[in-house]
C-alpha cells in the first residue's frame, strides 16, 4: 500500500510543480523578421571583405563606410552596427547563433530560402511542399491564425510586412487575419494630409521590388497603429536586408541593418509608454535564413550556398533570463519560434499542431 502511494504520488508531482510555478507576465508577443539578415553580421559586425567596391558594391566612400560601421574591436564593431541589439536585447534577454562561440541556431526545412523558412518558423515545421516563394497559399495554419482562434485573442492578432507574399504565407483568405503588406497604401476611409501623402508615396515610388515596400515606408503605418489597436501578437517583417544582398550592393545592406535595429529600438519604446504593453511584452528578433559567405557567395542563400541555413535568434521580455549572448548551447531551430510565442501566451501550439518543434526552454519562464 506505501508503495502504490509513493507511485500515485511520483505520477501527481510534475502537475504539483507545474501549479507551482509562477505565472507568466509576458500578455503580448512582437515576433520581428529582417529578411535574409546574416549571423555574422549580427555577431562580428561588418565583414572587412566586402567594405569595398570590388567584393561588396559599394558606392559610398570606403572611408565614410568604415568610420560609421569599422571598430577594430569585433564586440564595439556589432554595437555600431546593431546598437539597440547588444546594448539593450542582448544585456536584458538572450540571443543565439554565435558560431565562434559554439551557439548554433539554424533552419530545418531543406530548401533555405523565405518561404520555406516562414512556413517553418510560423507553423513549427517544415514541409517539402512549399518549395518556392510563389507557392501559394499556404496549407499550413501558422501559431498566428491558430492564436486568433483563441477566446482570449480573437482580433488581437495583427501583422505588417514589407513583402507582399504574405497574403500566402498566412494564408489570409483562410485566416482573415489583418494584414498591411507590401505596396497597398496603408490608410482607408477619410484620412488627413500626412495619411493622403503616405498613401501617394505608396502609389508613386518607383519600386526596388514590385512586391517588396521600402522598410522605411511600413514603419511609418506601423507605429502608427497603436492609435486604433492593441494587438497582442504582432508580426513585422523587414525586407531590405535581402534585396540589398541579392543587388550585391554591401554598404545599402549595412545601412538596411543598422535601419533595422532602429526600428526595433523605436518600436520597443513605443509599446513602453503605454500601459498594456509596459513589462507585459515579449520581442522576438530572428531572421528566416542565412546567406552565404565569402566575396561572392553573400549575395545569395540557398542549398547552393553554405551556411544559408545558419540563422540568429533573440528574446527579451519579462520571462526571459537576462543570459545575454549565449555559448556552448544545445542547438536551436527556427521551427522552435511557433510554440515559443504560444508558450509565452500561456498557449500550447504543440497540443493541436504535434508535428510542430518544441518552444526554446530557456526563453520561456524566468526560473522555471
Amino acid at each position: 500500500m506505501k508503495r502504490l502511494v509513493v507511485l500515485v504520488l511520483l505520477a501527481l508531482a510534475p502537475c504539483a510543480f507545474a501549479a507551482d510555478a509562477p505565472p507568466l507576465k509576458t500578455r503580448n508577443v512582437v515576433l520581428i523578421v529582417s529578411d535574409g539578415l546574416r549571423w555574422q553580421e549580427m555577431f562580428t559586425g561588418a565583414d572587412p571583405l566586402l567594405l569595398n567596391e570590388k567584393n561588396g558594391g559599394i558606392w559610398d566612400s570606403e572611408a565614410d563606410l568604415k568610420r560609421e560601421f569599422w571598430r577594430d574591436d569585433v564586440n564595439e564593431r556589432r554595437k555600431a552596427l546593431f546598437p539597440f541589439i547588444w546594448t539593450t536585447v542582448a544585456t536584458h534577454g538572450q540571443i543565439f547563433g554565435n558560431q565562434t562561440k559554439g551557439s548554433i541556431a539554424r533552419v530545418t526545412n531543406t530548401f533555405w530560402f523565405s518561404y520555406p523558412g516562414y512556413n517553418e518558423m510560423l507553423s513549427g515545421h517544415a514541409d517539402a511542399r512549399v518549395n518556392s516563394n510563389e507557392f501559394g497559399p499556404n496549407p499550413n495554419v501558422t501559431v498566428f491564425e491558430w492564436l486568433n482562434g483563441q477566446p482570449d485573442l480573437a482580433g488581437k492578432v495583427s501583422v505588417f510586412a514589407t513583402w507582399a507574399t504574405f497574403k500566402d504565407i498566412f494564408n489570409v483568405s483562410r485566416s482573415h487575419l489583418p494584414l498591411q503588406v507590401g505596396w497597398d497604401p496603408p490608410y482607408k476611409g477619410q484620412v488627413g494630409p500626412r495619411e493622403t501623402l503616405m498613401n501617394e508615396l505608396y502609389r508613386t515610388t518607383t519600386k526596388l521590388e514590385d512586391t517588396d515596400v521600402y522598410d522605411s515606408f511600413l514603419q511609418v503605418p506601423l507605429m502608427d497603429s497603436f492609435a486604433k489597436s492593441r494587438p497582442r501578437v504582432l508580426f513585422v517583417g523587414y525586407g531590405e536586408t535581402d534585396n540589398w544582398g541579392h543587388t550585391g550592393r554591401y554598404d545599402l545592406l549595412l545601412h538596411a541593418a543598422h535601419s533595422f535595429d532602429h526600428y526595433v529600438e523605436e518600436l520597443w519604446n513605443k509599446l513602453q509608454t503605454l500601459p498594456a504593453y509596459r513589462d507585459k511584452t515579449t520581442f522576438i528578433l530572428t531572421a528566416d535564413h542565412g546567406r552565404g559567405s565569402g566575396p561572392v557567395e553573400w549575395k545569395e542563400h540557398g542549398v547552393e550556398e553554405k551556411g544559408s541555413d545558419n540563422i540568429w535568434i533573440a528574446v527579451m521580455g519579462p520571462d526571459t533570463a537576462a543570459l545575454g549572448e549565449r555559448t556552448r548551447t544545445a542547438e536551436v531551430h527556427q521551427a522552435q519560434i511557433a510554440a515559443t510565442i504560444a508558450a509565452l501566451l500561456g498557449k500550447d501550439y504543440r497540443a493541436a499542431v504535434p508535428a510542430a518543434a518544441p518552444p526554446i526552454a530557456e526563453v520561456v519562464g524566468k526560473g522555471r
